[in-house]
């Protein structure tokens, strides 16, 4: 049997049942209805986060907020990142601008902002990768001393804190991600958090075609709802999360036990002030006795599946050559020997030794 990098997460299914059951009654599938409106509510709840509004995949709900936020010109964001961010800002007629990483924890470097900002930049959109936060700090205080939104990536980060202060509070606004290899998820979905009140009206306008009654059309908008049976099945995710991440989290600290302290191979870990979700296992493979590609085929002979996660950067991308006015060495290094391992909650001890020993022998 094949072992995944990830595995969808998924109540009993007789928990699922019930809770669509009342759909046959209502027939109300889609359009914002009862579970949609629950769900937010919980959510709001679990991020401690003022406002939140649904999406149908996260990379609407990105490409959403960036259009709400009216943002033009220039964006700075990091190449080390799956392709929908780009992609976010590139759709909506911008120019992603690409700062590097940090080596230690592989977000943003703020320390390359100030010199990447020009007359055209209006915003910047960080990146929590693998549930780590960025220097929300330094990123703040830049953003604010040159009038710029900050719009955060945090699909990798659902029910992560940093001093007690969640993921969802960041920045003007935060994206996440709940497609099905998330660890949690709505199926395929995706919401994005804010604080301020107005961007409500905007997002569900833009989220469902400028509708604002039965007769009146208020602006030009397109079409990303959550559905019913998308916001039923994160309300019985929701139920399990905790349980959900205590088991990622067993995993983890075996692959901790395990890979450690071998030479040459470089375990990201989240900083003490981080409560985190576990959604992943990256490894950097940097001076190992096997390079990340001979890893990654030697796993794969063994019909485990692990991935190259990010590779290749997104400034990489022949769709990009345009934007590469500046080199991110760091993150093109990284790129070039991460590996995020298997890690899911129905992962057994024994399969991750096997992982392990693999790797090690």
């Amino acid at each position: 049997m094949t072992i995944q990098v990830t595995r969808s997460s998924m109540p009993p299914f007789e928990e699922y049942m019930n809770e669509i059951k009342d759909l046959w009654d209502s027939r109300w599938l889609t359009n914002m209805g009862a579970k949609h409106k629950l769900l937010e509510e919980q959510l709001k709840q679990y991020l401690n986060t003022p406002y939140i509004s649904l999406f149908t995949n996260g990379h609407l709900a990105l490409e959403s907020i960036i259009e709400a936020f009216q943002l033009t010109g220039e964006v700075i964001t990091t190449p080390f990142t799956f392709a929908s961010t780009t992609h976010a800002i590139a759709r909506k007629g911008l120019k992603p601008v690409f700062c590097d990483i940090k080596p230690d924890d592989l977000t943003l470097n703020a320390d390359q902002l100030e010199e990447l900002i020009t007359e055209k930049t209006s915003a910047i959109v960080p990146v929590h990768v693998y549930g780590n936060i960025c220097d929300v700090d330094s990123i703040d205080q830049i953003a604010k001393q040159y009038n710029l939104k900050v719009i955060y990536d945090a699909a990798h980060a659902f029910g992560v804190t940093l001093n007690g202060i969640g993921a969802a509070n960041f920045g003007d606004a935060s994206m996440f991600s709940f497609h099905a290899t998330k660890v949690f998820h709505t199926i395929e979905g995706g919401a994005v958090t804010f604080h301020d009140a107005s961007l409500i009206r905007s997002l569900n306008n833009l989220k469902n075609f400028g509708i604002t009654g039965y007769e009146t059309i208020e602006c030009i908008g397109g079409n990303a709802k959550m559905n019913e049976f998308q916001a039923a099945m994160g309300i019985c995710n929701l139920r399990h999360i905790e349980e959900e991440i205590k088991k990622r989290k067993v995993l983890t600290e075996y692959y901790y036990e395990k890979l450690s302290d071998v030479k040459g191979i470089r375990i990201i870990k989240p900083k003490n002030e981080v409560k985190y979700n576990y959604s992943y296992f990256p490894v950097v493979f940097d001076g190992y006795k096997y390079t990340r590609d001979e890893i990654f085929d030697k796993l794969k002979a063994d019909n485990i599946n692990a991935r190259k996660y990010f590779y290749p950067i997104t400034n990489s991308f022949d769709c990009y050559k345009s934007c590469k006015d500046n080199e991110t060495p760091v993150a093109k290094y990284i790129s070039e020997r991460i590996l995020t391992l298997p890690l899911y909650s129905d992962l057994q001890i024994n399969e991750v030794e096997r992982i392990c020993n693999i790797i090690l022998k």
